[in-house]
């Protein structure tokens, strides 16, 4: 997923754009986490950027998600870019 999330409209407020927004990653999230695993792979990893705008855009973890979009709106920035991207992830063994 690669998207602009757009935080101006005219009638809904800006909590609600933010709120709408999480939903939307957490439900991309959940969507890609249920699809099939290839063979020899442990679990669905993610790569995620996050910024003002797509070139602006650093990594960050999938769990500072919610984090960033929070202080999105503390910020009142008018939009921001979220880029989530799947990959297989390999479980480290433990010595």
């Amino acid at each position: 997923m690669k998207k602009t999330f757009s935080l101006v409209h005219p009638k809904i407020k800006l909590p609600r754009l933010i709120e709408a927004a999480k939903h939307e990653a957490k439900k991309y999230l959940k969507r890609e986490r249920n699809k099939t695993l290839p063979e020899g792979v442990d679990y669905w990893d993610f790569d995620c950027k996050y910024g003002s705008n797509e070139q602006a855009a650093e990594v960050i973890h999938v769990s500072e998600i919610n984090k960033k979009m929070d202080e999105t709106e503390a910020a009142n920035l008018e939009s921001f870019y979220l880029e989530i991207l799947a990959k297989p992830g390999h479980r480290a063994k433990k010595d």
